[in-house]
């Protein structure tokens, strides 16, 4: 069995490249620069070369604040890329498998989002993730559609590596409270995803830890977690004007992915437990 990886240097893709050597599978792994999924060329290329039974899309266009000036090239990528690596997937009978966010959701349901809510994207980085879904459910059938939230793993691309950066600088450090979502593990993705590849599922699914919390109590339970001393203050998204709007509460419920695979996912505070024993072991903490 072959898999593709796009997105080669992402955190999610690196994780998978790692987890993946545990599994006899034949993985090629391409950055950006030998595979644009904007580009229906650069796919037919790596399609012929690589010619792949599964395809993991990790690669997207995660500048959220930027994606609302810069839409065409957060379109390129989100969507229309997705559309790209389908049309090709459906021309190969490969296996897609792509990773969307709880950012296709605005929030305001006040409970956890399920697979049968409709989304409605209040932001342009939200609107190109749920085209990316549209296309892909046009052009194939055979695919595996996850939707994460808050994802953070071994890298500088997630909200726990900006946090410690900003501890070495800062005692005292004000967080949101009114950004309430579910912190994912790379880890756990990639473990379920690679359950879900092997119990043959197909279809829509939210893929996060269990749990909820803002990120004012992500930030106090990591710094507590690390042994440090600094002052954690919760404010209001007000405090920190940006382009992008966030959804007030965007967590999903993992249930329908928990029962379908008989497992119990881990807590979100576990997931971080792991994340900060990995760093300490690595010492990069």
């Amino acid at each position: 069995m072959k898999i593709l990886i796009t997105g080669a240097n992402g955190q999610l893709a690196k994780e998978f490249q790692q987890s993946l050597k545990d599994y006899e599978y034949k993985v090629a792994a391409l950055d950006k620069e030998k595979l644009d999924i904007s580009d229906p060329d650069s796919i037919k290329t790596a399609f012929s070369q690589y010619t792949p039974d599964i395809v993991l899309n990790c690669a997207a266009y995660n500048f959220v604040d930027k994606a609302e000036e810069d839409f065409d090239t957060a379109y390129k990528v989100n969507a229309l890329g997705v559309k790209n690596l389908a049309s090709m997937c459906k021309k190969n009978n490969a296996l897609l498998i792509h990773f969307s966010s709880d950012y296709v959701f605005d929030g305001e349901k006040k409970d956890f989002y399920t697979e049968e809510d409709a989304p409605n994207p209040i932001n342009s980085y939200g609107k190109t993730k749920l085209l990316g879904e549209t296309f892909l459910k046009e052009e194939t059938d055979n695919f595996l559609l996850f939707r994460v939230s808050w994802v953070f793993g071994e890298g500088k691309q997630n909200f726990l590596y900006k946090l410690l950066e900003w501890a070495k600088k800062n005692r005292v450090m004000k967080i949101v409270y009114d950004q309430i979502s579910a912190p994912t593990f790379t880890k756990d993705i990639v473990s379920l995803t690679m359950l879900a590849i092997i119990k043959g599922m197909r279809g829509v699914y939210h893929l996060t830890n269990s749990g909820y919390a803002s990120r004012y109590e992500v930030a106090r339970y990591y710094i507590e977690r690390l042994g440090l001393d600094n002052l954690i203050l919760p404010v209001s998204s007000d405090s920190f004007p940006v382009p992008a709007k966030r959804p007030f509460f965007s967590a999903m419920s993992n249930l329908k992915l928990s029962e379908e695979l008989n497992v119990t996912i881990p807590d979100w505070k576990v997931g971080i437990d792991r994340y900060v024993q990995l760093m300490f072991e690595k010492e990069e903490i």
